[in-house]
């Protein structure tokens, strides 16, 4: 996994082309960590995109040939890996962008399902593949697929692994746009630029609550959001947005 950092983007890259970006334990623990240490104040946005020809191919095949553990250790080891990305991303105050460069599959397509924005290029392909080798959507797949593409549709694609196209990733939302593949690090250029002058802090908030949100009953949903937003009213972000409309010029924020 390649990381690098440069004028406030974290990106993120998966660097085993030679088997479509796999991702290992290893791997995924490195991704956790490396999402888990990203600063609000350091960045405002994080990019993850995949070496050569694919986004991730999922969870690396041939480590699932090994003797598999005692099912109280291979709990242990499923959640302080593939389960530790869920919940960093879940968790992180930085938006995460995905940029889907190639095909997505099993976890790959997961991890697109739990970043914050996604663009993929047009001829990447898609697919819930767990069920092709046996096993049942891992990496957040049975709690986000149904949040964002419905119910009915993640049972589809969950109980057949078929594969789809960037147009219907995108009818779906399970991707915010498919574009051609020359013009996919402009869009996601475009967008990681409109983050920058957003208050991070904020949308940091806002995912959180959004994220927190998920499932409460109205009542308890409008009493965390109520909490956040009196948060933020007494944030710098907010007074800095308020003084910028007044004064009639673009806000300053992340300064």
């Amino acid at each position: 996994m390649h990381v690098d950092s440069e004028d406030g983007i974290l990106e993120i890259r998966f660097d085993r082309p030679g088997v479509l970006n796999a991702i290992s334990r290893e791997i995924a623990t490195e991704l956790a960590e490396t999402i888990e240490r990203a600063d609000p104040e350091e960045y405002h946005a994080i990019v993850v995109s995949g070496e050569g020809d694919a986004f991730s191919a999922g969870g690396d095949i041939e480590a699932m040939t090994e003797e598999p553990a005692a099912p109280r250790e291979s709990y242990a080891e499923v959640t302080e890996t593939f389960g530790r990305v869920v919940e960093a991303m879940l968790e992180c105050p930085v938006p995460i962008v995905a940029k889907v460069n190639g095909d997505a599959v099993g976890a790959g397509l997961a991890i697109v399902a739990l970043s914050d924005i996604a663009y993929a290029a047009e001829d990447a392909t898609f697919s819930c593949a767990f069920v092709r080798v046996g096993l049942i959507p891992d990496t957040g797949g049975t709690f986000m697929l149904p949040h964002i593409v419905g119910l009915r549709a993640a049972k589809k694609l969950a109980f057949t692994g078929e594969f789809f196209d960037a147009d219907r990733a995108a009818d779906l939302e399970l991707v915010n746009g498919a574009v051609p593949a020359d013009e996919l690090d402009d869009r996601v250029t475009e967008t990681v630029e409109r983050l920058g002058r957003r208050p991070t802090d904020v949308i940091g908030m806002t995912k959180q609550a959004l994220h927190e949100n998920m499932g409460r009953h109205w009542n308890e949903a409008l009493d965390y959001e109520n909490m956040l937003q009196v948060q933020a009213r007494s944030s710098d972000s907010h007074e800095e947005g308020v003084a910028a409309f007044l004064e009639g010029r673009d806000p300053e924020f992340n300064e």
